[in-house]
């Protein structure tokens, strides 16, 4: 008999905390995804070599590899207090964009809250990307600046 599990709503909340001049610059936005069944959550050691942490695909699961329509929240966060760490983000047009996340920082990407990963990313050259060119999302990796670094991984999947 095979097992099932229930889903339940995951908030996400932004909160940016600040007084500057004795006033009140903050801001809190909160979202929900409803239907969440899953959570992968991972800390991961990166090295100063590229390496894949996270693969997409159709219909493919298995280590550190997800349905892409599933995937509808992600957060990589940079646990080093010394050194950056730069994510390549890779689509199924061979599409890449490399981002800079610094000491403590974190990358959020939101996925479509219908279609997860599929045609979410264009990357080209001197402005040349454009909606109508959006790919799936196919691999997510990851290098150390100069020396190691721990990553914390954390998606929400239905």
């Amino acid at each position: 008999m095979a097992r099932s599990y229930g889903t339940a709503t995951l908030t996400l909340t932004v909160t940016e905390a600040i007084t500057l001049n004795s006033k009140d610059e903050g801001q809190t936005h909160s979202h929900t995804i409803a239907s969440v069944s899953d959570i992968y959550r991972r800390t991961e050691s990166i090295p100063t070599s590229e390496t894949t942490v996270l693969g997409f695909d159709g219909s493919a699961v298995g280590k550190g590899q997800f349905v892409e329509g599933n995937v509808k929240y992600l957060r990589i966060t940079n646990l080093d207090d010394t050194n950056y760490v730069a994510l390549f983000f890779k689509n199924e047009n061979s599409d890449e964009v490399c981002i800079k996340v610094d000491k403590g920082q974190s990358f959020i990407l939101c996925p479509d809250l219908s279609s997860g990963v599929v045609d979410v990313m264009d990357a080209n050259t001197a402005g040349a990307a454009t909606k109508a060119g959006l790919g799936d999302l196919t691999e997510v990796r990851a290098q150390a600046d100069t020396a190691a670094v721990d990553i914390e991984i954390y998606m929400a999947l239905t």
